[in-house]
């Protein structure tokens, strides 16, 4: 079983049923969750893999008897992966959205997350029409950029990047005036304290986080969605929320 991991990170599962080969697959990158980004999965000074994503995907191993493995992928192609047969599970900040749930499945959601745009507070942006002649950096793939892509003026540049850490680059770097990105991408940029400090504009989406898979796996599904509520019921995830996102987890999940 194949787990994808990445920019958040994100993990997948080869299968549902025992595998000689089961895996971790990770994203590089700080996204909701990338190789790199604190939050959701990163490497401690011993090699150590460590994150919220890291900590899920390592619920679902052991529940499904999976060894192990980071694989190295990014917020554009971890669908395609799943579609390729490359991974079986990806756990990371995926949001659900139609155009996604036409190609894959999703469990129930086990992590809040929300998408906004973000910018200093000397900044006047208040709705999505004051984006009007600025610069925007967005995380290429992500829930956020299909967003920002449907609805952005027409005189916005948009600047889309791999990962979330090139996201935060960019605006820490000011090579956009705005970032369209999760509330835990921001709050990485905030942990380091920068002169520049990300300020919520606006809200863009509620997209909590899920495990996708491919369609047609009624046995998996199943098996994910009984991991969860366990989780739940006995506070694993509220506590995995707390540690990593600095809030506990909402009730609406």
């Amino acid at each position: 079983m194949i787990f994808q991991s990445g920019s958040p990170a994100i993990f997948a599962a080869r299968s549902h049923q025992a595998v000689s080969r089961p895996a971790f697959v990770q994203r590089d990158g700080p996204h909701s969750g990338p190789a790199g980004f604190p939050t959701f999965r990163f490497r401690r000074h011993r090699h150590e893999a460590a994150g919220l994503r890291h900590r899920h995907g390592d619920t679902h191993r052991q529940e499904l008897g999976a060894k192990l493995e980071i694989v190295p992928v990014t917020s554009a192609n971890r669908i395609p992966y799943l579609q390729t047969k490359k991974v079986d599970l990806v756990i990371s900040s995926l949001g659900k959205n139609p155009e996604r749930a036409a190609v894959i499945d999703f469990s129930d959601a086990y992590a809040p997350y929300f998408n906004g745009v973000f910018a200093p507070d000397d900044v006047a942006i208040k709705s999505i029409a004051d984006l009007s002649g600025k610069v925007v950096g967005v995380t290429r793939g992500s829930i956020e950029d299909l967003e920002l892509t449907k609805s952005a003026p027409a005189d916005a540049t948009t600047k889309r990047y791999e990962d979330n850490n090139g996201t935060i680059s960019a605006f820490l770097s000011g090579q956009v005036v705005a970032v369209v990105t999760g509330n835990v991408v921001a709050a990485a940029i905030l942990d380091k304290n920068p002169p520049r400090k990300p300020e919520l504009k606006f809200l863009i989406k509620n997209s909590p986080c899920y495990v996708g898979m491919n369609k047609n796996e009624p046995e998996l599904m199943a098996k994910v969605n009984e991991i969860i509520a366990a989780s739940k019921k006995d506070g694993t995830l509220d506590d995995i929320s707390m540690k990593w996102l600095h809030q506990p987890l909402d009730k609406s999940l």
